[in-house]
Order: C-alpha cells, then structure tokens, then sequence
C-alpha cells in the first residue's frame, strides 16, 4: 500500500513540475509569434506593370517565384519604400518578402 503511495506522490510531483517549465515556454513561443506578425503587419506590396513598391520590408529580401515553384528572381529591399523594376517575361508569378505573399500577372 505504502508503495503504491509513494509511485502515484512521484508520477504527480513529476506532472506538477513538468507543466511548470512547459507554461513559460509555450508564452515566449506566443510572444515570439506575436512580435513577429506585429513587425511584417506594415509591409505592403503594389504592382503597376512591371514595377513593384515595397513599403516597410527594409533589410528583407523580395522573391520572385513562378507558378511551378521555380525560383526566378531576388531583390534586396534596402529603403523603406522602394520601387523594384522586374525584368522577367509575361506571365503569373507568386512575389514574397517576409510572410507577404502576392499573386501577380505581368503582362
């Protein structure tokens, strides 16, 4: 009897202590995510032809990736508001800076 005391204090202690260090982790993961979302909620992506203005992604880089998933072009994004002049041919292409995705057609 003593024993089965002494297992089910352990396995309830053990429980106890391992939701204890899980509570703070599973915060900076939600705060992490949550600064993150907060800091790419500014940028923005406009497309007139072939020209491309980028506002809020300074230091981030645009990707240019065409329908079947095959890498086209980058840019580095180096002001905060900077118009891009795409050189690619006509067609429908996916542009991402950061988690911004924006389906585009060049025609």
């Amino acid at each position: 009897m003593q024993k089965k005391i002494l297992i089910f204090s352990t396995v309830a202690l053990m429980m106890l202590s391992a939701n204890s260090m899980a509570a703070p982790m599973m915060m900076e993961m939600e705060m992490g995510i949550a600064e993150q979302v907060e800091t790419e909620r500014g940028i923005s992506i406009n497309v007139d032809g072939n020209s491309v203005r980028v506002s809020g992604a300074q230091g981030m880089t645009l990707e240019v990736v065409s329908l079947t998933g095959r890498h086209v072009a980058s840019y580095k994004i180096e002001s905060p508001a900077q118009l891009v002049e795409l050189n690619i041919p006509k067609g429908c292409y996916i542009l991402k800076v950061g988690k911004i995705v924006r389906k585009i057609t060049i025609r």
